[in-house]
């Protein structure tokens, strides 16, 4: 008896140094190694393994995802690839080891897009820079829970305060910046880099000092999966009745909670909201059904038609309810969308109802389809015009 415990020991501790010794050699092995060039080196151990590739989002569309290639093996163990020059960008990637998709062991930098998680890295110099930390007044992030009547449930936001607001008295204007569909209170802060974004364009005078709400724009979600009450549930792209008009009828509550509790400046000229794509959908009808309560308005790839529900209150009056918006008067309607885009017919068609209305609004059609780095490019350009 004593025998076979002490042989048990020994393999026990055997696992326990081999999985030290993997993560040992992961935390020598550099991957990603960005270069002055721009150029991207990555690097996975895989002693035993026939075939790994990378798939990452500066790599050409396919199919519903991105092209790969592989990566070649040196030695016994280890499998590298070299990127071409990469434009400053943050870019996401992951690893397919004979057929199994993976992140890759050796970077700790992770994020979630729906359910599924990505390593990341940021080519610095242009774009790169602005969605990095930088060496400059930071604001402050945090995560609030509210009382939304309209909805029946304590919801959660996270909100952006810039910086110095906790040490002056001043009051600051709001944007409400909404996620899409698969998103979450979560989404803009993590993926969409407005922080980073924010605090950069503050410290150099390009945006005025703003406070920005990111609520959860799923209105029978109480907060991101894993962040409310109850189990910890598998995030998901759809969710019932996403785009069916609640969310949109009770964003009034989201806004005197923040009125309430921050010092916000309270009149529309100092209002604005914008969002991609579900959020942008929601922009586009919060804007219109609260006709003058937002100064600024941003649709960012935006979803134009119901997608249930349609029949609802909310939705109806459509033409009427932009020419009392129009009427009321905003200083920016703000619309952008990639050629490539799957909603670019749908936004085309409504740019023609607002030319039909005579509707004034700012577009900008870029390359690229419904994807992160747009809309975070979007969001650094109007960040820039608000409040001005």
């Amino acid at each position: 008896m004593k025998k076979s415990t002490t042989l048990l020991a020994i393999a026990c501790l055997f696992l326990i140094q081999l999985h030290a010794q993997e993560a040992l050699q992961n935390q020598s092995l550099v991957s990603p190694e960005v270069h002055a060039d721009g150029r991207v080196t990555f690097r996975l151990l895989g002693p035993e393994v026939r075939e790994v590739k990378i798939t990452g989002d500066w790599m050409p569309p396919e199919a519903y995802g991105r092209a790969s290639v592989g990566l070649k093996k040196q030695g016994d163990t280890l499998w590298t690839y070299t990127t071409e020059p990469l434009p400053s960008e943050l870019y996401w990637y992951h690893f397919i080891v004979d057929g199994v998709r993976i992140t890759d062991p050796a970077n700790a930098h992770l994020i979630r897009d729906v359910a599924s998680v990505f390593n990341l890295f940021i080519v610095p110099g242009d774009k790169g820079d602005l969605y990095s930390v930088q060496n400059v007044p930071h604001g402050t992030v945090v995560k609030r829970w509210y009382d939304s009547p309209g909805l029946g449930k304590k919801r959660r936001m996270t909100i952006y305060l810039p910086p110095g607001y906790e040490a002056s008295d001043q009051e600051y204007p709001v944007l409400y910046l909404l996620h899409g569909a698969g998103g979450d209170e979560e989404a803009w802060s993590d993926l969409g880099r407005a922080t980073q974004i924010l605090d950069n364009l503050i410290a150099s005078g390009k945006a005025e000092p703003m406070i920005v709400v990111m609520p959860n724009g799923n209105a029978q979600d109480e907060a991101a999966p894993g962040k409310a009450s109850g189990s910890l549930v598998q995030p998901a792209f759809m969710r019932p009745n996403m785009m069916a008009g609640d969310y949109i009828v009770s964003f009034g509550d989201i806004i005197s909670f923040i009125e309430s509790n921050y010092r916000a400046k309270t009149d529309k000229k100092h209002r604005a909201v914008a969002g991609l794509s579900m959020g942008g959908f929601h922009s586009l009808h919060i804007s219109r059904y609260h006709p003058n309560t937002f100064e600024y308005i941003g649709l960012f790839s935006p979803a134009i038609t119901p997608r249930n529900k349609a029949e609802a209150p909310v939705f109806q009056n459509m033409d009427e309810t932009l020419k009392t918006q129009m009427e009321n008067g905003y200083a920016l309607y703000w619309i952008g969308i990639g050629r490539e885009d799957f909603l670019f017919d749908e936004v085309t068609a409504y740019r023609n109802r607002l030319d039909a209305l005579n509707m004034p609004y700012e577009y900008v059609e870029t390359g690229g389809g419904h994807v992160w780095a747009l809309w975070r490019e979007y969001l650094t350009i109007l960040a820039q015009r608000l409040f001005k």
